[in-house]
C-alpha cells in the first residue's frame, strides 16, 4: 500500500518530468507579458515573434506571465539565463524582439536603452 509520502514523491516526479518535457530548466528562460493590459499594448505579435524566430532552439523556453502592474511600461519581456541576473525589457514591438534574440539571446548582448528600472 502507498503512503501519502510515497503518493507525494511520485506526484513530485510526474511535476518534474512534465515541465522538463516543456523545457522549463532550459539555460534561456522567456516570458512575454500576456495579462489582458499587455495584449491591448500589442503583445501577441511580439509573442509571435520569439515563438518563430526561436522555435528550433533547443535550449529556449518560452512562456506568458500574468500582469506586472506597469501598464505604461508594457509590452514587457524578461529575459532569464543560467547565472545571469534577470533582464526585463520594455515597450518592446514586433521589431525590438527581433533585435532582442539577435542581441540578447544569441549574442549575449544586453540592450540597456530598452531594460526597465
Amino acid at each position: 500500500m502507498a503512503t501519502p509520502l510515497s503518493v507525494l514523491e511520485e506526484k513530485r516526479k510526474q511535476a518534474k518530468s512534465m515541465l522538463e518535457k516543456k523545457g522549463y530548466f532550459s539555460d534561456i528562460r522567456v516570458y512575454v507579458g500576456m495579462a489582458t493590459c499587455e495584449i491591448a499594448a500589442g503583445s501577441v505579435p511580439v509573442m509571435e515573434v520569439f515563438k518563430n524566430e526561436l522555435k528550433n532552439e533547443k535550449n529556449v523556453y518560452i512562456s506568458q506571465k500574468g500582469c506586472a502592474g506597469r501598464c505604461n511600461l508594457e509590452p514587457t519581456v524578461e529575459i532569464y539565463q543560467k547565472d545571469k541576473k534577470p533582464v526585463k525589457y520594455i515597450q518592446v514591438t514586433p521589431e525590438k524582439a527581433k533585435e532582442i534574440i539577435k542581441k540578447h539571446i544569441k549574442n549575449g548582448e544586453i540592450i540597456t536603452e530598452w531594460v526597465g528600472k
